[in-house]
């Protein structure tokens, strides 16, 4: 089924055009806000050739395309029109948890490739300097170093030009906010930490870098939305055009900098010092937790919810504990989608279950999990429980990641120095009590079954 006749029947199995207010896609789903959440043929859905599961969560409905997503997401906005909002009538009004979602997902699903592709970079490079490949004084590794980091040290830029279609309000002013935290003269002072705040019409602007964090530049664009729009209200159409976005930058940026800045970077502090603090209080608690919630965060979408603290994390400590910790859930996804495959009988069957296990060892598990696992409980609660073993034992050993990098096979060059070897041990950990579990819980003849 070719990507034009797949799309118009998801906007038919969906409720049609005019049900979708909004769609969006992170690395493999497709995500819906829309005006009737009743109107839609989950069956119908499920029956699609290449749709491989749908998830109905806090008001937001998801359809798990695979990593051809973006192609399918380019065909479907293309038969919708450029029409963003429909003329229907107003749904219900969602909930915090629910509108918080779809912000958290709306904003980094879009970006996850450049963070996901540079964090990769990042770390092969970390590995070829550590195993002495790459001298790290050399001008090969200063350009690598720069194609590695550029996302992430100008991460408020990709962050403003994402939520300015979140929130609906115009990209390019949304850049020019982001100008004003990466500007040098702010930057700068924060660095040499000789100033510790300007002043602004009697009011302090704390002096803080604002590099590579990422609640600030949310909290305030969302606030430049309605000040973009209240501005334009009560401004004659015939000013518009130039006095808008003049007195949109002239208001918003100097109270990102006193207002929504600061309170970000707080937030973001205080979410990181949460996470320290759940370590120092007990490192097995802290891997029992995390490695618990990721596999059933990722069955309902929420694992984006988790992105913001890990990038706080190397904005504040330059390392993050979460991010091998996503690591060991992936290959605890793998290892019990592999024992499955030694479970089912049909060739198609275990053709398609190992596929979904080497995706799994690459770091997209979503074909693993709504493909196989969600299938069988046992095996989903194996996958589980090795998360938990596997994210303990990086715990307690203190692993930590410097960059951002897709919690993938591949990603193990990253780990390249003092925490090596318990980097082979916390994969052969998960894979193995993953497959092992599901392997001896699991009967042939309840895939046989299912299947």
């Amino acid at each position: 089924m070719g990507d034009q006749q797949l799309v118009k029947q998801i906007i038919t199995a969906v409720g049609g055009e005019d049900n979708i207010k909004k769609v969006w896609h992170c690395m493999t789903r497709l995500r819906f806000d829309l005006h009737d959440f009743d109107a839609i043929d989950r069956s119908k859905v499920k029956e699609l050739d290449g749709i491989m599961g749908d998830q109905l969560t806090n008001d937001q409905y998801q359809i798990v395309v695979g990593t051809h997503v973006q192609k399918v997401h380019e065909a479907l906005t293309a038969e919708l029109g450029t029409k963003d909002v429909k003329s229907a009538a107003p749904g219900k009004k969602k909930g915090f948890f629910g509108a918080l979602l779809d912000i958290v997902s709306g904003v980094f699903g879009p970006i996850v490739p450049a963070i996901a592709g540079a964090g990769m970079i990042k770390g092969i490079l970390a590995g070829l300097i550590a195993l002495e490949v790459l001298n790290k004084e050399s001008d090969a590794v200063i350009i690598l170093d720069l194609v590695a980091s550029a996302v992430f040290y100008f991460l408020p830029f990709f962050l403003a030009a994402s939520a300015a279609n979140i929130f609906k309000t115009n990209q390019y002013l949304a850049l020019a906010v982001a100008g004003g935290f990466m500007y040098p003269s702010l930057l700068d002072a924060a660095k040499l930490g000789e100033v510790s705040q300007f002043t602004f019409i009697g009011l302090p602007v704390p002096v803080i870098n604002y590099s590579a964090t990422v609640i600030p530049i949310i909290l305030s664009i969302w606030a430049m939305s309605y000040i973009q729009k209240y501005v334009d209200k009560f401004m004659p159409s015939v000013l518009r055009t130039v006095f808008t976005p003049t007195l949109t930058l002239f208001i918003t940026i100097p109270f990102a900098l006193i207002a929504t800045g600061p309170l970000g970077a707080y937030v973001g502090s205080l979410l990181a010092a949460f996470i320290e603090m759940l370590f120092g209080l007990s490192p097995v608690l802290a891997g029992i937790v995390v490695g618990g919630i990721r596999p059933i965060a990722i069955v309902f979408g929420m694992h984006h919810a988790m992105t913001p603290i890990a990038l706080q994390n190397f904005a504040d400590n330059g390392f993050d504990m979460l991010m091998p910790m996503f690591f060991m859930t992936n290959m605890a996804i793998a290892g019990a989608t592999f024992a499955v495959f030694f479970k089912a009988k049909g060739k198609k069957e275990k053709s398609i279950i190992l596929s979904a296990a080497i995706s799994a060892l690459l770091g997209i598990t979503e074909p693993a999990l709504f493909g196989v696992l969600i299938r069988y409980k046992k095996a989903f609660l194996a996958c589980t429980l090795a998360s938990m073993a596997g994210s303990a034992f990086f715990a307690i050993m203190g692993v930590r990641i410097y960059g951002y990098i897709l919690s993938s096979i591949v990603s193990l060059v990253a780990y390249i120095g003092p925490y090596f070897p318990y980097a082979i041990i916390g994969i052969l950990l998960a894979l193995g009590v993953g497959f092992a579990i599901t392997f001896f819980t699991l009967k042939k003849k309840e895939v046989a079954v299912e299947a």
